[in-house]
């Protein structure tokens, strides 16, 4: 089997099977929630999880500024790992959108990962 690279929305192409199956797939206006593609996802993954509904995004990038915007407030400071996709591929996109600051720790602070320390 061939192995799928998940590190960003443009490394892995999909498969001729993949372009396939995504020209065959029923469409619809997904704002209208009108996607049955979409809604399927959606509810088997709230199900997976256990939770009353999921929401799907289509980029890691949006996914990390809903985040940010969800869970922090204007003037907070967000602690993330200097090789982090948010600091070197979205650029001031947290200041922007969410009004918060990142505080960088570089891998020498936490070899282990571990940024709560």
């Amino acid at each position: 089997m061939e192995r799928v690279d998940l590190r960003s929305d443009t490394v892995t192409l999909p498969s001729q099977g993949m372009r396939q199956f995504m020209a065959a797939a029923p469409v619809g206006d997904d704002q209208y929630g009108e996607d049955p593609s979409v809604n399927l996802l959606q509810d088997k993954v709230a199900e997976l999880l256990g939770k009353e509904a999921a929401l799907f995004v289509p980029s890691g990038t949006m996914a990390n500024q809903i985040a940010l915007k969800v869970l922090a407030s204007p003037g907070d400071e967000v602690v993330v790992g200097d090789e982090a996709h948010i600091v070197w591929h979205e650029s001031g996109a947290s200041a922007a959108n969410s009004g918060v600051r990142s505080i960088l720790r570089t891998s020498r602070q936490a070899p282990d990962r571990n940024l709560g320390r």
